[in-house]
C-alpha cells in the first residue's frame, strides 16, 4: 500500500467567505465547492480518483445526514454509492449528486467495483488514515484491477477551516449549551446525583433545540473532579464543595460545541480556591495567544508555563485543546509536537486543568474562533472566581 502524507493545508479563507450569499441554507454549491477543493488536493497526491468511506466526511462533503454511504470520485464526476434504504434521503439532502443505489443482497464492493467500471489498471486513493486492514484487504481482494494509493488526513485538512455556514452552526451549538447550563445551574439541589444533572442538561439541550449533547456530559463532584473524563456517577452535591460540569449541544445540522465550568458549592479548600485562579490565568493567557500564525503547540505552551510556574505542572496531563466541527475532536491540537498555524477560521477549545487526585479538580473550557486579525471568543458563560459560586436549592 502506497502512503501519502497529509497535505498541507492552504490560505483558502478568502475563497470561502467571498460570498456569504453562497453559504446560505440548504445552498449545495458550498458542497460542490468543498468537493472541487478535495479534488484539487488528491489530483496534486497523484491519483485522478478517490474514494471517501468515513461517514462524517462524506456529510461534510455532500450533506447527506446518515450514514453507510461512500463518495467515490471519478475523472469528472462525484457518484454516491449507497443502499435502497437512503434513496429519498439523499434525493432530498443531495439533489444532484449522482446516485448508484445497490441492490439488497449486494456488498459495497461490487458496487465500487460496477462504477469504477472495467477499465484498464488504475489508481485510486482511499482515506488510510480511518480504513480497518480488513477492509483495504477486501478492496484489494474484491478489485484487484486497482492501485489502491492510501491518502491520509486530505479531507480533515479542508475541515480544519470553518466556512460561514459552519461557523454559524457552531455559533448556534454554543448558545443552545449556554442556555441549557444556565437552567441546569439554576435548578441545581444537593441532593441530586451527579447521573441526574447530566440527564436534565441534556433534556436542556433538547429544549433549547439542540439534537443532543455533543458527548456524554462529565459531572463529577468533589474529589472525582479529579478524573478527567469522569462518568456522571449517584454522587450527590452535598457536602463536596466543588463540582465540574464539562457538556456541550450538538446542534440540528450535526456541529457540536464544547464547554467546561466548575461551580463552588459550599466550602472548600484555600488550595482549590488557588488552583481554579491559576488555571483561570492560564487559559487567559494562552487565548489572548491565539491569532493566526501562530504555532498549536506555542499556545499549549503559554498556559503550561502558567501552571507551572505555580507548581502544578505534573498535575496538568493533557493537551490544551482541539478543533471542534462535525466531530467533538478534530484538528487542529492544541498540543506539545503540533507545529501547525492557526488559520483564520479555525475554532478550537482551550481547557488547561490541573487535577489534584483525593481532593478535585479545576478544568475550564471555551470555544474560541480564530479570526483574521485574532480571535473571538464564542462562548461567555461566567468564570471569574466570585462567578463560581451557586448556593444549592
Amino acid at each position: 500500500m502506497k502512503g501519502i502524507g497529509v497535505v498541507e493545508l492552504q490560505p483558502e479563507w478568502n475563497i470561502l467567505h467571498a460570498n456569504s450569499s453562497a453559504f446560505r441554507g440548504r445552498d449545495m454549491s458550498r458542497f460542490q465547492l468543498r468537493r472541487d477543493r478535495l479534488r484539487r488536493r488528491f489530483k496534486k497526491s497523484g491519483v485522478n480518483r478517490f474514494l471517501v468511506t468515513d461517514f462524517t466526511n462524506v456529510t461534510y462533503l455532500t450533506g447527506f445526514s446518515g450514514d453507510d454511504s461512500f463518495l467515490l470520485f471519478l475523472d469528472d464526476r462525484e457518484v454516491m454509492l449507497s443502499d435502497p434504504r437512503y434513496t429519498t434521503q439523499l434525493r432530498e439532502e443531495c439533489p444532484g449528486l449522482e446516485l448508484e443505489i445497490r441492490s439488497p443482497g449486494t456488498a459495497m464492493f461490487q458496487s465500487i467495483r460496477k462504477t469504477l467500471g472495467k477499465s484498464q489498471q488504475m489508481s485510486v486513493g482511499f482515506e488510510s488514515g480511518g480504513m480497518t486492514v480488513q477492509m483495504h484487504q477486501r478492496l484489494v481482494e474484491e478489485i484487484p484491477k486497482v492501485d489502491w494509493v492510501g491518502c491520509g488526513g486530505l479531507v480533515e485538512a479542508l475541515r480544519m477551516v470553518k466556512d460561514r455556514e459552519e461557523i454559524r452552526a457552531i455559533r448556534s451549538a454554543v448558545d443552545i449549551a449556554q442556555r441549557a447550563f444556565a437552567v441546569t445551574r439554576c435548578s441545581l439541589r444537593a441532593d441530586q446525583r451527579e447521573q441526574v444533572v447530566a440527564h436534565g442538561l441534556e433534556n436542556q439541550i433538547r429544549l433549547f433545540g439542540g439534537r443532543g449533547c455533543s458527548f456524554p456530559p462529565i459531572v463529577a463532584c468533589g474529589p472525582r473532579a479529579a478524573l478527567p473524563h469522569a462518568t456522571p456517577s449517584a454522587a450527590t452535591m452535598q457536602s463536596h464543595g466543588l463540582l465540574l460540569i464539562d457538556w456541550g449541544a450538538d446542534e440540528m445540522g450535526g456541529y457540536k460545541s464544547d464547554l467546561t465550568r466548575v461551580l463552588v458549592t459550599g466550602k472548600i479548600s484555600p488550595k482549590l480556591e488557588r488552583v481554579y485562579r491559576l488555571v483561570l490565568k492560564a487559559q487567559q493567557r494562552a487565548i489572548d495567544s491565539i491569532r493566526p500564525g501562530v504555532l498549536c503547540s506555542a499556545v499549549d505552551r503559554v498556559a503550561r508555563k502558567v501552571i507551572e510556574d505555580g507548581g502544578f505542572g505534573k498535575f496538568f496531563g493533557h493537551g490544551l485543546g482541539h478543533g471542534i466541527g462535525l466531530d467533538i475532536h478534530e484538528g487542529p491540537r492544541l498540543a506539545g509536537g503540533c507545529e501547525l498555524p492557526l488559520k483564520a477560521g479555525m475554532v478550537v477549545t482551550v481547557e488547561p486543568g490541573i487535577y489534584l487526585p483525593g481532593l478535585g479538580g479545576v478544568r475550564i473550557e471555551d470555544d474560541i474562533l480564530v479570526t483574521r486579525d485574532g480571535h473571538e471568543v464564542l462562548s461567555d458563560v461566567p468564570k471569574d472566581w466570585d462567578d463560581s459560586h451557586v448556593t444549592l436549592g
